[in-house]
């Protein structure tokens, strides 16, 4: 096929390619941004610290990202790292911090900000030569508010924050720097090519509404992947380094894509063996099994990186490549339907945009099942072929759309059957009457079929259900139940002038340019006559009713008959079916207003002004990341070990399981079943084995190691101290194999053999 893109589109794939070989070239450089933390739940910074990571800034705001908006009462801060210098001179160094903060340069005390206090600046100046100086900041919150900030300033200019990019966990050179933040802005450089492009592209659609046409899915999803570049701004100039490994859940998913992209070939070997080993038993929490039914098994998005993964690609690559794609890809999918739909393309636009780029979606970027939704809006448009004429196609349709939509999420398998039940209910004139044996048998159908397609993966969940008690309980639920709060709450930058005092952990802001346009489509009566945006009217009422859970009257009902609701906990997360209700009322808002306005140049500027309005409402970039840690060399000594069983030691405990989400990457690399785990549900097996490993390495744990059949152990010294690190040393079942700084690797011999 002879493809011709226009000269806007030229533009686009050389702006996409300019961004990716910017993005390429910063990831061979490889030059992490910000300090080296450890964060305490104590005020002493003694100890193992309760995780540790790197921030690119040091604020308040991502003090708070790292507790996830929840900091303990009292807690403590140190970070370490480099900071560089332009040139040599006299400079100011301040700390403004509630409580106390502490800096030292280059070993030497500088600023004491101790105490307890309220937000107190403090500076002193000192001479810097050029280049990269070792720094010590340290921070306590003794309870109260806290604040915290580090901030700078030239011979007597006045203070101002220091720059992500002047500061690094490791020493680097001052050309490698420069080159970097060249290379910064080379990348700003060609989004805003993206977005010129996009913008000439959109004004082409406009004047000529015929030259999209020739290309429609093409052009649509030019625009969406620019749109996704901008709203998760940085990510794209180092998505091989740049990640959200700050939250345990991106670890985790992260896994999850690596593990069925490397087993999923292997099964059926697996099987012919006579190892009736399936898919769902991964490698953690070990001895169970189907553990991949723990936590979403993202199926879907698995198959899509499973080229990347088997390409080489780490595990943090194929995430955020998949992360954008999945903003890019909801969008577009929503933008086509809607499109034919309402017979106009800007429209389509429009509802594309708000239903890709929302409170809700980009609250949850560490969570990837949140982004895919891209087959949501084929349902929804098969549903409507299936009640309007009932063929076998249109069933197989709804059906297959259904079914990969649920594979991409448990949450989005209960939402969507909860959208499309809706959805029929409130269109009784399709199928009531004589029309009912006509449609039902089609309906009927396309359950069955998708329920025999699922079955295989919805069993694993069954059984933790039945033989685990893998349930969430009403009383739990209640505690992840919206407030009327969570619908003003956005992490994006313009809303939050008038609702930020609103804010909670749960976003659900369907924006205010949105809202308008759904206005004008419900009082002009189109949301209410045409049955395609009353259904998407229905569901979204329903997902806001239900994301309030238990509050709601009948609710305990349906979690009683409906068994797949037991596995939700996060009720809140309904709501999004009421932002994907908002995406669909708002393109027919903004159809209204077009055909309203006869003048063509007022109807251009009109929508211009509207398509920007929607896309900068959202917007939340800069995005701050963490620099992903990558996988210490000697966890490559397993590769080849056939029937290795691995523990990492000591064990986090229980209520702090997510501190074994790194060893989960960490076993990227050999696939070897492990005692550790992270997931959704911690099985009862993990808090027998935290007791009888709690005294590490007492005889009655070395004992249950041998029981358990583990063969090889990683200790991390710097966690488990140097007293019973030495005790390891001497213990006649531990065979050092290899170290790596703080990781020891031992070969657990058997009892006999340790006898």
């Amino acid at each position: 096929m002879d493809v011709h893109l226009s000269r806007a589109g030229r533009g686009i794939v050389l702006a996409l390619a300019l961004a990716g070989a910017i993005g390429g070239v910063r990831g061979l450089i490889h030059l992490p941004r910000g300090l080296t933390a450890e964060y305490f739940t104590t005020t002493e910074r003694l100890g193992q610290p309760a995780f540790s990571t790197v921030d690119p800034t040091i604020s308040t705001d991502q003090v708070s990202r790292r507790w996830r908006n929840a900091p303990p009462e009292s807690f403590s801060v140190r970070w370490t790292g480099y900071l560089m210098v332009p040139a040599s001179g006299f400079y100011h160094l301040a700390t403004t911090s509630d409580d106390g903060s502490w800096l030292s340069v280059d070993g030497r005390p500088l600023v004491d900000n101790g105490g307890r206090h309220g937000a107190v600046t403090r500076s002193e100046r000192i001479w810097l030569d050029r280049g990269a100086h070792f720094v010590l900041l340290e921070y306590v919150q003794a309870g109260g508010s806290y604040e915290i900030g580090l901030s700078w300033g030239r011979d007597d200019r006045g203070l101002s924050p220091l720059p992500a990019w002047r500061l690094s966990p490791r020493k680097l050179s001052p050309s490698r720097v420069v080159a970097a933040r060249a290379l910064d802005w080379l990348a700003w450089v060609a989004v805003a090519s993206l977005i010129v492009a996009g913008w000439i592209a959109l004004m082409q659609v406009q004047w000529h509404p015929r030259a999209i046409v020739r290309h429609p899915l093409l052009t649509c999803l030019a625009v969406f992947v620019v749109f996704s570049i901008l709203h998760t701004w940085p990510l794209a100039t180092d998505p091989v380094h740049l990640s959200r490994n700050d939250n345990a859940d991106t670890v985790l998913n992260e896994w999850t894509l690596s593990w069925i992209a490397h087993e999923a070939p292997r099964v059926p070997l697996h099987w012919a063996r006579s190892k009736p080993i399936g898919l769902f038993d991964a490698n953690i929490f070990y001895p169970e099994r189907n553990t991949l039914a723990y936590s979403e098994s993202l199926f879907v998005q698995a198959a899509m990186g499973a080229p990347l993964r088997w390409a080489g690609a780490s595990p943090v690559l194929t995430y955020n490549l998949l992360l954008m794609a999945g903003f890019a890809l909801t969008g577009w999918a929503m933008c086509l339907v809607l499109a034919r739909w309402t017979g106009d393309w800007i429209a389509g636009l429009v509802g594309g945009i708000v239903m890709g780029f929302n409170a809700h979606t980009l609250t949850r970027m560490p969570h990837l099942q949140a982004q895919h939704v891209e087959f949501l809006p084929f349902a929804l448009l098969a549903l409507d072929a299936v009640l309007v004429e009932p063929r076998v196609r249109h069933a197989f349709a709804l059906a297959g759309w259904f079914t990969l939509q649920a594979l991409t999420s448990f949450y989005l398998f209960v939402f969507t059957t909860v959208a499309l039940v809706a959805a029929t209910m409130c269109r009784p004139e399709a199928w009531w009457g004589k029309r009912l044996a006509r449609v039902a048998p089609y309906l009927l159908f396309a359950a069955v079929t998708a329920v025999v397609v699922l079955l295989p993966f919805l069993l694993p969940y069954w059984h933790i259900h039945h033989d685990q008690g893998f349930v969430r309980p009403l009383d739990d639920v209640a505690g992840f139940a919206a407030t009327w709060r969570d619908y003003l709450t956005t992490p994006s930058r313009l809303p939050r002038l008038w609702v930020a005092r609103w804010t909670s952990t749960t976003g659900l802001y369907p924006g205010a340019i949105a809202m308008a346009l759904v206005a004008i489509a419900v009082v002009s009566g189109t949301a209410l006559r045409d049955p395609k945006p009353r259904m998407c009217l229905a569901f979204g009422l329903c997902g806001v009713v239900l994301s309030f859970g238990p509050q709601v009257p009948g609710y305990t009902f349906l979690y009683e008959t409906f068994t797949p609701l037991q596995g939700i906990r996060a009720v809140s997360r309904f709501g999004y079916l009421g932002l994907v209700a908002v995406a669909v009322l708002a393109a027919y808002g903004m159809a209204r207003i077009r055909w309203w306005m006869r003048d063509r140049r007022a109807s251009m500027a009109v929508s211009l002004l509207i398509v920007a309005l929607v896309t900068l409402e959202p917007l939340a970039a800069p995005i701050g990341y963490t620099q992903a840690a990558a996988v210490p060399r000697i966890y490559n000594a397993l590769s080849d070990q056939p029937n290795a069983v691995v523990v990492e030691l000591p064990l986090p405990l229980p209520r702090t399981v997510f501190l074994n989400a790194p060893f989960l990457l960490n076993s990227t690399v050999h696939w070897k079943p492990m005692v550790n785990g992270y997931s959704g549900f911690v099985p009862a097996s993990y808090y027998e084995h935290y007791e009888r490993l709690r005294d590490f390495p007492s005889p009655e744990s070395v004992a249950t190691l041998q029981r358990l059949g583990v063969t090889h152990a990683f200790v991390h010294t710097d966690t488990l101290g140097p007293e019973r690190s030495a005790q390891v040393q001497h213990e006649a079942a531990f065979q050092q194999i290899d170290s790596e700084g703080p990781i020891v690797l031992y070969r657990v011999t058997s009892s006999a053999g340790a006898r």
